[in-house]
C-alpha cells in the first residue's frame, strides 16, 4: 500500500505533525509512506528513515493560483497513491486531494470542505497538537497505543553551511537565543532577550543568535556591541536543526525553535507573549519552562498572533520581565 501523509501548514506545525509518520508505519508496516509539504518545511522531514520521499508543494510561488493547483494535482496522481491522511485543514488542500483521486482520503472532521473526504476524524481543540494531529488515525488504532515522540533528524557536521561551520562553538558549549517570530505580537521586546544574553555572557556561556534575514534588525538590537555569534540569515533550516540539537539551552518565543528544542531534548525557555500554551502549541516532552506575562485581560488575543497590538500597549511584550526569564534559565542549566 502506498501513503501520502499532508501537511503543508507552517513549521511548527510540521515538527508536531511527526509523530504521525510512526504512527502510519505502526498501523502498516509494510506500506510506502511519503509526505506532502512545503519546500521549507521539507528539510524537516527528508532524513526521516520512515519515509520513501518528500513531496513538494510550493503553493506560494511555483504551485500558486489555479495552474500551480492542477500541476501539482497531476504529480499526485501521477504516483498512484491508495490512501491520503490529511493534517491540512483548508480549502485548497482538500480540493487538490479530490482532484488527485486518491481511493481513500482522510481528514479531520473540521477541515474546509470536509466532504470531500470519504472518512473524517475528530481532533480534541482542548488536547495539546501532538495528540490532535494523531487522532487523525484514531480510526485504526487505539491513541495511547501510538508512539507520541516528536521525529526529526538533524544534518551530519559536513552538511553545514560554511558560515555555520566557521563560526560555531564546540557542541554542547552555547546557550541559543531566538528573539523573532513571523508573527510580530508573539516577539518578547529585544531589550528582554539582550539583558538575558548579557547575563549568560557574565556566566562564562557562548550566546548564538539565531533567526531568518528578517530578523536582522531586532537581532542586531540584541547583539549590538556583545560577543555573540550572530548566525541570522546565515543559516537553512537544516542548519537550524543542528544548532538547536547540539546547544546547551534554548531561549525562544512561541515559534518554530520551540518545537525543536522538544524534539531534541534541548532545555528550553519559552516564552508565550500574546499566544498562550493552552492552545495547544506548548514544550512537549521536554525539560521546558514557559514564561509569560499573566493576569492580563487582552491575553490571549489570537490563536496564533497578529501583527499588531489591538490595544496598542505590547504589555504582554514589553511587561515580561528579564529577571523572570533569567530565573529560567538559570533553573534549567544547573539541573543539566
Amino acid at each position: 500500500m502506498k501513503i501520502l501523509l499532508a501537511q503543508t501548514s507552517f513549521l511548527g506545525d510540521v515538527i508536531l505533525s511527526t509523530p504521525v509518520i510512526s504512527g502510519i508505519k505502526k498501523i502498516y508496516p509494510e506500506a510506502v509512506c511519503w509526505m506532502m509539504t512545503t519546500p521549507l518545511s521539507a528539510a524537516l522531514v527528508i532524513r526521516d528513515p520512515l519515509l520513501a520521499g518528500v513531496l513538494i508543494d510550493d503553493k506560494k510561488e511555483k504551485k500558486a493560483g489555479l495552474t500551480g493547483l492542477l500541476k501539482m494535482k497531476r504529480q499526485i496522481k501521477d504516483m498512484a497513491f491508495d490512501r491520503v491522511y490529511s493534517l491540512h485543514r483548508s480549502h485548497r488542500t482538500a480540493l487538490l486531494l479530490w482532484l488527485s483521486r486518491i481511493p481513500l482520503r482522510i481528514g479531520f472532521a473540521d477541515a474546509k470542505l470536509n466532504f470531500l473526504y470519504h472518512e473524517t476524524r475528530k481532533r480534541n481543540p482542548k488536547d495539546h497538537d501532538v495528540i490532535r494531529n494523531l487522532s487523525l488515525l484514531s480510526g485504526e488504532a487505539p491513541l495511547r497505543s501510538l508512539d507520541s515522540e516528536l521525529r526529526l533528524y538533524s544534518p551530519e557536521y559536513d552538511e553545514l553551511g560554511d558560515d555555520t561551520k566557521q563560526m560555531l562553538p564546540n557542541r554542547g558549549a552555547y546557550v541559543v537565543l531566538v528573539p523573532g517570530s513571523v508573527w510580530k505580537t508573539k516577539m518578547w521586546h529585544w531589550e528582554g532577550y539582550r539583558e538575558v544574553a548579557k547575563f549568560m555572557l557574565k556566566k562564562g556561556y557562548n550566546i548564538v543568535l539565531l533567526g531568518a534575514k528578517v530578523d536582522r534588525n531586532v537581532n542586531t538590537k540584541v547583539s549590538q556591541g556583545l560577543k555573540i555569534i550572530n548566525l541570522t540569515g546565515k543559516t537553512n533550516i537544516a542548519d537550524a536543526m543542528y544548532v538547536i540539537k547540539h546547544s546547551k539551552l534554548v531561549v525562544c518565543n512561541d515559534s518554530m525553535a520551540l518545537h525543536l528544542a522538544s524534539a531534541f531534548k534541548i532545555p528550553n525557555v519559552a516564552i508565550f507573549c500574546a499566544t498562550s500554551p493552552e492552545f495547544g502549541f506548548s514544550p512537549w516532552k521536554n525539560n521546558a519552562i514557559v514564561v509569560e506575562k499573566k493576569d492580563l485581560e487582552c491575553k490571549p488575543c489570537q490563536r496564533h498572533g497578529g501583527k499588531i497590538c489591538p490595544t496598542g500597549t505590547e504589555a504582554c511584550m514589553k511587561e515580561l520581565s528579564h529577571v523572570d526569564v533569567i530565573y529560567a534559565a538559570e533553573k534549567l542549566l544547573k539541573i543539566q
